[in-house]
């Protein structure tokens, strides 16, 4: 199963599923192709948006969990 972690990259994870970009955008992410996708972690992306990084990566983590992935 696919176990997405605060230090992966945007998009690398994006790369994994790209039925994830729906949950960024949900959590304010909304320049999936810029590149600071390929370059900061979910976790730096997180802090410069003022989200929380653990409620995103839960959110991924239940989405791959729901595909069995």
């Amino acid at each position: 199963m696919a176990k997405v972690t605060k230090d992966m990259r945007v998009a690398q994870v994006l790369q994994m599923d790209r039925e994830t970009a729906p949950i960024f955008m949900k959590f304010g992410l909304h320049c999936l192709g810029c590149p600071g996708a390929t370059m900061e972690s979910i976790s730096d992306a997180a802090n410069v948006h003022g989200i929380s990084a653990d409620e995103l990566v839960e959110q991924l983590n239940k989405h791959f969990e729901a595909k069995g992935e």
